[in-house]
């Protein structure tokens, strides 16, 4: 059987029931005590959009019992879409009609060409209107095409239709990365109305990739904070990791203009609806001895002792009975009798995650080692979801897996064609040309004319606008030659390094095919032919395209396959999940701690710099305006530096990882 979405079942943590599922009223209340809004937590995202949908559907068939109309708005970005794929299903499998549903889309792009082929009501349209039975009469949308010098009156407009139908029974929210609730950027007011409003570039981007298009407009309008508020039931939805910080900012920080989705706490009947993912942030979740008595868990009890050195800025071995005691953590001097054996305990647990070895140390007692000795040497594969993730997230691992004889291979799992400029095509192309005119005697005229097309092409390309075939295959050579340049760098042979090039990624926009079963065996094939010892992997799947998601779940369902299969080689094959570019792993979840020399961390900067179409022309940095060699040595320092200051060695820089246990 193909599992192709185990990335979202990795659990660095295996969260207790008592933390997000309580008995009664009493125990709801103690552990949401830094909670200002009701949070229900799941724990999967499928069981959550099931709650959610059964809820929607009662309050429908509510409405039609009593003869009235039920008024929903909707909005439309990612995370609805597993409702609306919920609520299609209900209506064909289980007869739900929504005849008397009425909507009203949140948001819509401004500015948009009638009948624009991306925008949010098409979108929305294709995902959920048109596989219900709602009536045309009863769909209500915001035009992107208005003049705008009838905005204003139009939105008023709007306004006063959404009034006459006696205002919204429910509206249906997600949360943008910061804060937004529709299109509401921070900085919107709690009496905002439908305005237009101009979105920000992190809310662009985000939109972007929900349209799965290049560029989009730069303004929206939107139904506005007020408007939303009046709903007479909200619910807000989040799935994923990615999510968890701006939830637990927007359920437990105050109300504030900067976080729009923290309105919420106004409302008298909202619900965020949420997966344990998501939930990380919460104090109930991440910090539990500060509402409840604990199940103390060997990896609980390293974050709560790294959480109250941060808090009072002392290393483990200086924290005193007292401490534990005035900040709510006496439950573990009752279990170990002083702080002293708790602070040992932790110390030693922590020293032991620090190795160099990362490919085990061979004729050593690895009984305390994050790696086994033998066998020795091994076979690795890296598995880089762009071109450049290798270097970017552990460049200093290969190096020292190279250096220590393993038998290291790289896997570039996408082409990364679309992250390559249009300037680069035409810098190459030029040299190209130039060589040919020089060198070529025969003077073949097939580089020239291309050269030629490909200037034209760019000169009357147009936003949003596909490349050719040909543009996409020379914007994935030139990822090509730099990724084999960085491998030559950090002498990996050529024939060790392999470009799979999923299929999924190669349709040339941003938005991508679903993962298939091609895309697995591919995988799958380089596994039997290696039969790895170690295989490391993205565990950063909060990058904005989804790729390192994607490609995670391709890596995963081809080990499952094979453990299916009982393939022998598995047995002897452990599995590391790396972070680089867009996070790093918290202290407490880190299995194995790599250090970095300021030698080697040059050397790893060089090995990113040979990249060099994706230094400052690289067109998704996402929200983060550092490059991505100055985030990977920030992050790499920052590691090295909470190690120093929790009182063990004191390195330049460090690289982690977390181990994954095939499910």
């Amino acid at each position: 059987m193909l599992r192709t979405n185990l990335s979202s079942q990795i659990s660095l943590d295996q969260i207790s029931t008592k933390y997000y599922k309580p008995q009664n009223a009493v125990e709801r209340s103690v552990l949401t005590c830094f909670e200002k809004v009701p949070v229900d937590i799941y724990a999967t995202q499928e069981d959550g959009i099931s709650q959610v949908a059964n809820a929607i559907s009662g309050r429908i068939k509510e409405r039609q019992r009593e003869g009235r109309f039920c008024v929903i708005g909707t909005g439309t970005g990612e995370t609805l879409r597993p409702l609306y794929a919920e609520l299609v299903r209900k209506h064909k499998e289980d007869n739900l009609s929504f005849r008397n549903v009425i909507v009203f889309n949140l948001y819509e792009y401004y500015p948009l060409e009638p009948d624009a082929p991306h925008s949010a009501f098409q979108v929305l349209k294709e995902i959920f209107l048109d596989k219900v039975d709602i009536p045309q009469a009863n769909i209500f949308t915001i035009s992107g095409s208005v003049p705008q010098e009838k905005v204003g009156n139009y939105c008023a407009s709007y306004e006063q239709q959404i009034n006459s139908y006696g205002g919204m029974d429910i509206a249906l929210l997600g949360i943008g990365r910061e804060g937004n609730i529709g299109m509401n950027m921070p900085g919107s007011s709690a009496s905002s109305t439908t305005r237009l409003i101009l979105m920000d570039p992190t809310s662009r981007q985000e939109s972007a990739r929900n349209l799965g298009v290049d560029n989009i407009p730069p303004c929206a309008i939107t139904m506005g904070v007020s408007t939303i508020l009046s709903a007479r039931k909200l619910y807000l939805m989040a799935w994923g990791d990615e999510k968890a910080e701006i939830i637990a900012k927007t359920v437990e920080e105050h109300v504030s203009e900067a976080l729009p989705a923290s309105f919420l706490q106004t409302h008298n009947n909202a619900t965020i609806s949420i997966d344990l993912s998501a939930s990380a942030y919460l104090t109930r979740i991440r910090r539990p001895w500060l509402v409840t008595s604990c199940d103390w868990t060997p990896k609980l009890i390293r974050s709560a002792i790294v959480w109250l050195c941060q808090e009072l800025k002392k290393p483990v071995l200086k924290l005193t009975n007292k401490d534990y005691n005035e900040h709510g953590l006496s439950e573990l001097l009752a279990i170990y009798g002083s702080a002293y054996n708790v602070n040992l305990r932790i110390f030693n647990d922590l020293q032991h995650t620090i190795t160099g070895w990362p490919g085990g140390k061979p004729n050593a007692d690895d009984s305390s080692r994050p790696e086994r000795a033998l066998p020795y040497p091994k076979r690795v594969i890296v598995f880089s979801p762009h071109p450049d993730d290798d270097v970017i997230s552990m460049g200093g691992t290969i190096r020292r897996l190279v250096e220590q004889n393993h038998d290291v291979h790289i896997a570039y799992e996408t082409s990364g064609n679309i992250a390559v400029g249009d300037e680069e095509v035409v810098r190459f192309m030029h040299f190209a040309n130039g060589f040919n005119q020089i060198f070529n005697a025969n003077q073949d005229d097939t580089i020239r004319k291309m050269y030629k097309d490909i200037k034209d092409f760019f000169r009357e390309k147009k936003s949003g606008d596909a490349d050719s075939k040909e543009i996409l295959t020379i914007k994935g050579l030139i990822r090509r030659g730099e990724a084999r340049t960085a491998c030559t760098y950090n002498n990996i042979p050529l024939d060790h390094v392999h470009f799979l090039d999923l299929p999924f990624y190669e349709t040339g926009m941003i938005e991508k095919k679903p993962l298939g079963e091609e895309d697995v065996m591919i995988v799958r094939k380089l596994l039997q032919e290696i039969q790895p010892h170690q295989i490391f992997i993205a565990g950063d799947l909060a990058d904005p395209h989804g790729t390192h998601r994607v490609c995670t779940d391709a890596v995963l369902a081809a080990i499952d396959l094979e453990k299916q299969d009982g393939a022998e080689w598995l047995e002897d094959c452990r599995i590391w999940m790396y972070r680089g570019a867009w996070a790093e792993w918290p202290i407490e979840d880190i299995e194995m701690a790599v250090p970095i020399s300021p030698e080697e961390l040059r050397a790893k900067r060089n090995s990113i710099l040979k990249h060099q179409s994706q230094m400052e022309s690289a067109p998704f940095l996402g929200n983060d305006e550092r490059l991505f060699w100055q985030r990977s040595e920030d992050r790499n320092r920052a590691t090295a530096k909470v190690y120093d200051e929790l009182g063990l060695a004191c390195y330049e820089a460090m690289e982690a990882f977390v181990q994954y246990k095939p499910l």
